[in-house]
């Protein structure tokens, strides 16, 4: 979004009550125009300083979304406005450092939303935040750096609701799972990508583990569907299903079955390279239950550029498109989109 931060500053001058701020997309935010005398840092310095003390000497946030040009310098300046936090998101081109996440529980003491995506972690860090953050009752590493254990998660989280886990437990194993069952007992929202060693016994463990779960999302984690879902059908109080790219063993009557099982679903979303028998078959209006909303997404094959050894370049699947289906109270809609959705 093409938002400065001189226009943000005059919002906030006229709104000192303030309690929500979302600019995680804005990239020129903090872009001025070069002052030839000072050089560029120094306008960004000044850009930067002006925002966050108006924000600090004005209001008291209680949730905040930011990314380009976020810091450790800029937590620093908003600590008035943010003692009394609830949530926050830090998204592409924020970058705190270990330094402000270590401080971030004290800075941040009420939060009960921590969601992360390409920051730098590690053990200490996630420790230290699982140990200290009481009442956090949401988190999630999206695409996170650094090195992270089975080790983070072995903290007590009685109050944690909503868990994602996105490209930064690849070491996953059913064992891990089983332990974060035990330290995460009260989840209703669990995501999970990229956990590659995953089996189909996975389904079981999520099932039992969790049975009150209302949303499930698995992509890119290695066997769970191969062969088929089952035990997953256990979890009755589900009311949003993702299953992308865990094994083709998904049965062509899935949907149906899954809508007559689980009284609760109401959006499901799968991908036909996990299908065991081609296609997927769409239930009529009538025999939908209370489904709202089918996601179906096709890949196609491509060869991936990186495989030099072999003379035959292995093929990988690729987004192609996304079928949408949306039943409304009088007839079903059919989209096709090229985004993954």
């Amino acid at each position: 979004m093409q938002v400065s931060g001189a226009a943000l500053t005059h919002i906030i001058r006229g709104n000192p009550g303030l309690k929500c701020l979302k600019a995680r997309g804005c990239r020129n935010l903090f872009q001025q125009e070069l002052n030839v005398e000072g050089g560029e840092f120094s306008s960004l310095y000044s850009s930067c300083k002006e925002l966050y003390f108006e924000l600090g000497k004005t209001c008291k946030l209680e949730e905040i979304a930011l990314g380009w040009g976020f810091t450790c310098f800029s937590l620093e300046a908003l600590k008035p406005a943010i003692m009394s936090l609830r949530t926050i998101s830090v998204g592409l081109g924020g970058s705190l450092g270990e330094d402000a996440l270590a401080l971030l529980p004290t800075t941040c003491p009420l939060l009960e939303s921590l969601i992360l995506y390409f920051q730098v972690i590690s053990d200490v860090i996630v420790i230290n935040i699982l140990e200290s953050l009481r009442h956090l009752q949401v988190l999630a590493l999206c695409y996170c750096l650094g090195d992270i254990s089975p080790l983070s998660f072995k903290s007590s989280m009685p109050n944690l609701r909503k868990l994602r886990l996105e490209r930064v437990t690849p070491w996953m194993t059913n064992d891990n799972l089983v332990m974060l069952t035990q330290y995460c007992a009260n989840l209703i929202e669990l995501s999970l990508l990229g956990c590659t060693l995953l089996s189909p016994d996975s389904q079981q463990i999520i099932s039992h583990g969790w049975p009150g779960l209302i949303s499930i999302h698995l992509e890119d984690c290695g066997e769970v569907t191969a062969n088929g879902v089952a035990s997953l059908l256990d979890c009755k109080a589900l009311e949003d299903l993702l299953l992308r790219h865990n094994g083709p063993g998904i049965q062509r009557n899935f949907i149906l079955d899954a809508a007559s099982r689980m009284p609760m679903l109401r959006k499901i979303s799968l991908d036909l390279c996990d299908v065991s028998e081609g296609d997927l078959e769409i239930p009529d209006y009538a025999d939908r239950y209370f489904l709202s909303i089918v996601k179906i997404a096709r890949c196609k094959s491509q060869k991936c550029s990186l495989d030099v050894q072999n003379l035959e370049a292995r093929r990988r699947p690729v987004h192609k498109e996304t079928l949408v289906l949306a039943w409304n109270s009088k007839n079903l809609i059919k989209t096709v989109v090229k985004e993954r959705v």
